[in-house]
């Protein structure tokens, strides 16, 4: 029988093992093949193990629940300003997610802020990443429901899973002190576990407000700031530019 070539073996061994098939299985197969069945079981390997790949994106997407699919492609980054010593290349790597580093996207409403954090989470989800998108005021009401039917601790759960939670609107609207107690829960959970992408108009001197307690918004300023990035989005309003009843120019 012809020797097959030792990167063939070692490309449908690894195929094999990522679909968890054992290695006495793998070892007797190759040992017996022909240099065809290898290649034609290596082919269907790599198919189903693309399939599933495909499959897993796809359900993950779905979990993170992002009301409207955006790219980062075509995105004016000209009033983006960036902490020094850290930029766009960065932030899109996703390297921050890794390290359980938390992201700030601070400005004024219209600026691409939601934008630009759901253009994160979709390509986080490509990479397999599990992320979670909530507007922080709605995240709030199902907390409190959650809460009041006995189901916080499957909800806590699968924020839990989560590598990325996009925080969208944070501060919007102010919270009741019970609504602040489970928002800053989630929070303190996630601190040096997961990064959390806030989006937000409201100065970090301002939280304080949002939470109506001063202590427990400090105590969540902490722990952003210590594992967190600012970056600051300005400009004119891109909802203005694009708007259709003022017309493109926006006038």
């Amino acid at each position: 029988m012809p020797r097959i070539p030792e990167p063939e073996r070692g490309e449908f061994a690894s195929r094999a093992r990522s679909l968890f098939i054992s290695k006495e299985t793998i070892s007797w197969f190759l040992e017996t093949a022909t240099p065809g069945q290898l290649s034609a079981c290596s082919g269907m390997l790599a198919r189903e193990l693309e399939s599933r790949e495909r499959s897993k994106r796809a359900r993950l997407l779905r979990q993170a629940r992002f009301p409207v699919p955006k790219a980062v492609e075509g995105f004016d980054w000209s009033n983006v300003r960036f902490p020094d010593g850290w930029g766009r290349d960065d932030m899109l790597s996703l390297d921050f997610v890794g390290r359980a580093e938390d992201l700030v996207f601070h400005g004024p409403t219209g600026r691409g802020k939601t934008h630009v954090a759901t253009a994160l989470g979709i390509e986080a989800t490509r990479r397999g990443m599990p992320v979670r998108f909530f507007q922080t005021a709605t995240l709030v009401l199902q907390l409190g429901k959650a809460k009041r039917d006995g189901s916080l601790d499957r909800l806590m759960a699968d924020i839990g899973r989560a590598e990325m939670l996009v925080l969208d609107e944070f501060g919007y609207v102010p919270f009741d002190v019970d609504g602040a107690r489970l928002l800053y829960q989630v929070i303190s959970d996630s601190y040096e576990r997961r990064s959390i992408v806030f989006t937000t108009n409201v100065e970090f001197s301002r939280w304080g407000t949002v939470f109506a307690d001063d202590k427990l918004a400090a105590a969540i300023v902490d722990r952003v700031v210590h594992h967190g990035r600012l970056v600051e989005f300005g400009g004119p309003s891109h909802r203005l530019e694009e708007s259709l009843m003022l017309g493109k120019s926006g006038i």
